[in-house]
């Protein structure tokens, strides 16, 4: 339980520096819709995977991690 803590600290802590730099810079023009809609789409999917078998680690840093690609997402076409 504590390395999937740990795990999930990490890649769920990947994309916050990302998030806020473009909330500070208005830029989008370097990231990658494609990675990002990916990125979104298998961390939702992972989620749901945790919700399925009722493991906490993988549903907390799934539904951040969810959330924060969302955002950037937003902020992509946002700024375009």
């Amino acid at each position: 339980m504590i390395i999937g803590l740990i795990a999930a600290a990490l890649t769920t802590g990947a994309l916050f520096p990302q998030l806020i730099k473009v909330w500070k810079t208005k830029s989008t023009k370097d990231i990658s819709t494609g990675m990002f809609a990916l990125t979104s789409a298998g961390v939702f999917v992972w989620f749901i995977y945790g919700m399925y078998v009722n493991n906490f680690p993988i549903i907390i840093a799934n539904s951040l991690a969810f959330v924060q690609a969302i955002v950037i997402l937003v902020f992509k076409i946002k700024y375009k």
